[in-house]
């Protein structure tokens, strides 16, 4: 029987590269959980597999939308279910690789999310209520919802739906679980220091790949308030590249936020729902994966 193989864990810790070497083993193909990949232009700074990582080797659900638009999680959710449902029809067991916590989610939970359309006039007179009144906003019409008083993106997405539908997000959730195996492996980060200097390598990497012609060519084609570049990395480099600070300081504090959201990706993926991962380290020989993979009591299976 078909299943899916998923390779998930924070930034920065090799995701990429032991997919690709499973994908070689297995003769699979990759879809992307990446909730910046999947958009088009946005290649160094997300560390998008480059063209030559692609060659020969399937890769889904990259370059799958333009910027200035924005692709749900419903719509991501319904593209990854169609593509698995392809696979296992032709014998294929997909890998999927990532660190966006909600995409693997709404792929290994099955969750029902709400197919409410982004309302962009709706988000901007939330935002400016402000994050502490609209919290309060949802605490009134959704008071089952464990959304952190900090998380503003989904306050903001649970009061658009509710505002939508005339229903709570937390009445319209729920899980169907696939029928199919799973195998989730999960990539252990290293210890602080070192993982430290293995992000701060990636960014003169980045730099060095032409990050910041990136950046510029982004701004020129869809404008200096495109929403993704006020994300990870490209915040801190378009402020340097608008004359607000100096490179070393945009590249010091794009290691810090990198490293707490690498720990913010951590929490997620040790949840206590999250406890059928494997976790290997980034120098784990690829026999003990195979071997991991080839025997079937590892695999996660949900009876219906």
């Amino acid at each position: 029987m078909q299943g899916l193989i998923v390779v998930l864990g924070a930034t920065a810790t090799g995701k990429t590269s032991l997919a690709i070497k499973l994908a070689q083993a297995l003769n699979a193909p990759i879809l992307s959980a990446d909730s910046r990949q999947i958009y088009r232009d946005f290649n160094i700074g997300t560390s998008k597999p480059s063209l030559e990582e692609r060659q020969g080797l399937p890769h889904y659900l990259i370059d799958v939308a333009e910027p200035n638009t924005s692709l749900t999680l419903a719509e991501y959710q319904e593209q990854a279910q169609q593509l698995i449902t392809e696979f296992h029809n032709q014998g294929i067991t997909p890998i999927l690789v990532g660190g966006t916590g909600l995409y693997i989610k709404s792929i290994v939970s099955g969750m029902k999310i709400p197919k409410v359309a982004p309302n962009y006039e709706l988000r901007s007179q939330l935002l400016g209520l402000g994050k502490t009144q609209c919290y309060k906003i949802l605490q009134q019409v959704d008071p089952q919802s464990k959304i952190h008083p900090n998380d503003q993106f989904r306050i903001i997405r649970a009061l658009e739906v509710y505002y939508v539908t005339g229903k709570a997000l937390t009445e319209q959730q729920g899980q169907i679980p696939p029928s199919y195996p799973i195998l989730q492996i999960g990539m252990i980060s290293p210890e602080l220091e070192t993982y430290r200097k293995i992000v701060s390598d990636r960014i003169t990497q980045m730099l060095n790949q032409g990050w910041l012609e990136e950046i510029r060519f982004i701004q020129t084609k869809y404008g200096s308030d495109l929403p993704l570049l006020k994300t990870l990395g490209y915040a801190e480099m378009s402020d340097y590249l608008s004359g607000k600070t100096n490179l070393p300081t945009a590249q010091d504090l794009t290691i810090t936020h990198t490293l707490q959201f690498a720990k913010h990706q951590r929490t997620w993926f040790q949840a206590g729902s999250n406890q059928n991962i494997n976790w290997v380290n980034s120098g784990e020989d690829i026999k003990n994966l195979l071997d991991l993979i080839h025997n079937r009591e590892n695999w996660q299976v949900h009876s219906h």
